[in-house]
């Protein structure tokens, strides 16, 4: 970090942070909202006579513990995440020694649920569901939101560059240098922001996950891959998305627009959606994040994977299954992923 950058971040670390995620493409309301919870965190620690740089783990700490009561139990979840990457970034960056929420966030995510109560949906439920999706299109964006649990954002920024398959169907596919030596994987990066230019195609929306994740690509995904692959629309993008679309935006990267209104349509059909139901009950596609989530976990007894695969996971936490990736994470991952085909 430059003298000039060191002064700035010293004089109001919370401005800095905003900043940067400005300039990385986060909306005006998700700045605004980091600014609230940032700021009430610094006047609460300014009547302990704390600043954010000298801030310990037991600050943070009681930070939360006085949100609870008077605040949502997803709402303290959302606060500490806020918090955990802001003092993330900062260390990153060199502005700060230590980040003291990296002690909390653990503690934090397993007394707090931050997903609502939702439609409990079995296993052979959402076979019978998926088994009846016939469209390509359709069936591969579903399959792979449920085959992977990354977002609809991160499923529409997927490039043929982000999927490396054995045996590739396609023609002059040049992987992503992360990709090589793993093969039947995809590549979810944590860069793409909306706004932003990402392999020289403006994205429309934006990758949320804190670090670039590889995620293994089973037998019963690459099939439905392969399926798509084989009758896709030639994409208008150089970028080549992974994902086009087949009727009024033929060959045009999908949208989450798109994502949403085609899991909609289905789960309309399943009666799995009803106007005005909410979270709890509709099946929408964060909803099939959570269906990742809560049976992989169940399944694996391993927190940290799912976290990993998730992208959600602190930096130590992630360097320990990148390095074991090829033995830990796929064993793991193709012995307890369930079955939907």
């Amino acid at each position: 970090m430059s003298a000039t950058d060191t002064t700035e971040a010293d004089e109001d670390p919370i401005a800095y942070f905003l900043q940067d995620i400005a300039y990385q493409g986060k909306t005006e309301r998700t700045q605004a909202a980091y600014e609230r919870v940032l700021r009430s965190f610094e006047a609460f620690l300014d009547d302990r006579d704390c600043t954010l740089t000298a801030a310990t783990h037991r600050d943070c700490m009681a930070y939360v513990h006085s949100l609870r009561g008077t605040t949502a139990d997803s709402t303290v979840a959302t606060y500490t995440s806020y918090l955990h990457r802001f003092y993330d970034y900062m260390t990153q960056v060199g502005a700060f020694d230590t980040n003291p929420m990296a002690l909390v966030i653990e503690e934090v995510d397993e007394t707090i649920d931050t997903d609502p109560a939702r439609r409990d949906v079995s296993v052979p439920e959402m076979r019978s569901f998926v088994g009846a999706i016939g469209h390509p299109l359709d069936r591969a964006l579903i399959v792979t939101l449920l085959k992977t649990g990354m977002r609809a954002g991160e499923l529409c920024n997927l490039d043929q560059r982000d999927l490396h398959l054995a045996d590739d169907p396609r023609e002059s596919v040049t992987v992503r240098p992360q990709l090589e030596g793993r093969l039947d994987s995809l590549y979810v990066s944590a860069t793409p922001a909306r706004g932003e230019t990402v392999n020289g195609e403006r994205r429309d929306a934006s990758n949320k996950r804190q670090r670039d994740t590889v995620i293994p690509v089973d037998g019963e995904l690459t099939s439905v891959l392969r399926q798509w692959l084989a009758v896709r629309p030639d994409p208008v993008s150089e970028a080549r998305p992974l994902f086009t679309g087949t009727s009024d935006s033929w060959g045009r990267r999908v949208t989450t627009d798109i994502v949403h209104h085609t899991v909609e349509r289905h789960a309309r059909d399943a009666g799995w959606y009803h106007d005005g139901a909410g979270a709890a009950s509709n099946v929408t596609p964060h909803y099939f994040r959570h269906f990742f989530t809560t049976h992989l976990r169940d399944r694996t007894g391993d927190r940290g994977i799912v976290k990993y695969l998730r992208g959600d996971v602190a930096q130590d936490v992630i360097d320990t299954y990148t390095h074991d990736w090829g033995d830990r994470v796929r064993s793991v991952y193709e012995q307890h992923v369930y079955r939907l085909l």
